[in-house]
């Protein structure tokens, strides 16, 4: 078997197994209790969100550890265009998007009156430009990806969030498909909001995670305290710690896994 599918999906390497398989076997407290063993639970998730930040060099407290990225683009797109549709309606993304982009911005048109303007591609890209033609004094969220699925194009990202800099929009960044290739750091590319998941780089499935600007976005689960009361649920920490093992041995081999996939390519 040779094994060609990458972009939907990636195996699980050593370091997340045994991440996950130390978790599984000495680590089963609830993060929230407050006994020995939730302690225990609790220092493991802090410990990880704490590398996460650092990975991406941004506070600890702007993380939200999610279920993947179909959850994070929800998030970052319903609950702040829910939250801060007093300041407008218009919404701006792209026709390439993941279908979890391209459903939830239909969604917020049919049930509640949003208007979203869909980029289409020129000679097969997306530019800045095309954004800044758009953009209105109602627009209050642009969700653009880093990285296109199918094709691979990297998207300009870093001019999107120039040019929104001095403007009300948030910017929401689909990183799902650049999340351990390149290195993400949210805010040098000016993201309010950006979304991985760790089964895209050799993680586990059924866990990803979301950074936030401190704006104000509402919840889409209601329950618990937890993730700050961003995102109620017990956390799942043996896929959190999967992924973060994942995610500092993709960072560590940034270059040799470019070079190996620039060979087999």
């Amino acid at each position: 078997m040779v094994y060609l599918d990458n972009a939907a999906t990636t195996s699980l390497n050593t370091a997340a197994i045994s991440a996950m398989t130390h978790v599984m076997t000495e680590t089963f407290g609830n993060p929230s209790s407050l006994h020995a063993y939730g302690r225990k639970a609790s220092k493991e998730l802090r410990e990880a969100r704490e590398e996460m930040a650092k990975q991406f060099q941004v506070p600890a407290r702007k993380l939200i550890f999610t279920s993947g990225g179909t959850e994070g683009n929800n998030t970052a797109i319903k609950g702040y265009a829910l939250a801060n549709q007093a300041n407008g309606k218009h919404l701006i993304t792209t026709a390439i998007e993941h279908h979890s982009v391209l459903h939830t911005m239909a969604y917020l048109e049919e049930r509640f009156g949003f208007e979203v303007t869909y980029i289409q591609p020129e000679n097969q890209v997306i530019t800045a430009q095309q954004i800044a033609d758009v953009l209105r004094d109602d627009t209050i969220l642009v969700s653009v990806m880093y990285a296109n699925n199918e094709t691979g194009q990297l998207l300009p990202i870093k001019e999107i969030g120039d040019l929104l800099a001095n403007h009300q929009a948030a910017f929401h960044v689909d990183a799902v498909q650049v999340a351990g290739k390149l290195p993400i750091h949210p805010e040098e590319l000016g993201a309010d909001f950006l979304s991985i998941s760790a089964h895209k780089f050799h993680g586990p499935k059924g866990v990803g995670l979301l950074y936030h600007n401190d704006l104000h976005f509402d919840n889409l689960l209601h329950g618990g305290e937890q993730e700050e009361k961003r995102r109620a649920s017990t956390e799942n920490l043996v896929g959190i710690a999967g992924m973060t093992a994942a995610y500092k041995h993709a960072s560590d081999h940034y270059q040799d896994n470019y070079q190996h996939v620039e060979k087999i390519r």
